[in-house]
């Protein structure tokens, strides 16, 4: 059985239809997540006019993450594999189950929605700037992008395990109730340390449209680590090499 392997691609793939349609389908799903979750933020804002976010709050934000996810993995799961996550289409590309070409258009399109989703958040809002993450007063930043790193492992491990393995079976049908879950779960653990982005996506959208860049790499060194540990643990420790077919890439309606 041949080996497991980077993929680049084929350079027709950048203009094939199924292309196209799985960067669209990444596009809007990211849009609806990166809408709901900040919108959340948002709101909870207004309603507490600036005051310290209590426990139910956190509670609140973190339920809002985990539906949207939920959702936005849903709509997209039969064209693009559900992504909505730049580190998630990392850990898919280094464990070989997308071309790098495939993973350059995921990662524009969930920038694009990202951004997308909170200028509409903005416009709706009547100006209300984004909040978008950032670092806990008296966390340091490593602390911070470890973790991320340890949050976005947990996310992309789970995703891996129910949306990508050959063997998952009847577990795929829950796959974006799993991934939606274990985002919400770390939001609860890492929301009041640095906002528990685990998606460089859905960090970079707030951060452009409102303009707050305070130690926004954090918010991709560390899911983009923990994405690539994830990744590769999973295909080459847990996937049996014998798999048939394991070394190919998936296309969108195998996941």
């Amino acid at each position: 059985m041949p080996p497991r392997r980077f993929a680049v691609g084929r350079t027709e793939d950048a203009i094939h239809p199924d292309t196209i349609r799985a960067a669209l389908a990444e596009f809007l799903a990211t849009a609806i997540f990166v809408f709901a979750g900040e919108g959340s933020v948002l709101s909870l804002g207004k309603l507490y006019g600036g005051a310290p976010p209590s426990a139910a709050a956190l509670v609140a934000v973190a339920v809002a993450h985990a539906f949207s996810l939920f959702a936005a993995v849903s709509v997209a799961y039969n064209h693009s594999g559900g992504h909505v996550n730049p580190a998630v289409s990392l850990g898919a590309l280094l464990g070989g189950r997308i071309s790098l070409i495939r993973a350059i258009f995921y990662w524009v399109a969930q920038l694009l929605g990202a951004v997308v989703a909170s200028l509409l958040l903005r416009l709706s809002t009547a100006g209300l700037r984004p909040v978008g993450m950032t670092v806990a007063g008296g966390v340091g930043v490593w602390h911070a992008v470890l973790l991320e790193a340890v949050m976005t492992f947990a996310l992309v491990y789970t995703f891996y395990a129910t949306a990508i393995d050959p063997k998952r079976g009847q577990m795929g049908t829950i796959a974006p109730l799993a991934i939606g879950l274990i985002l919400g779960a770390n939001m609860l653990v890492g929301g009041p340390f640095d906002g528990a982005a685990m998606n460089p996506a859905r960090a970079f959208g707030p951060a452009l449209v409102g303009w707050r860049w305070r130690d926004h790499w954090v918010y991709w060194l560390g899911p983009f680590l923990g994405a690539a540990v994830a990744g590769l643990a999973y295909e080459f420790l847990v996937i049996p090499s014998e798999t048939p077919h394991a070394h190919q890439p998936l296309a969108p309606e195998d996941y």
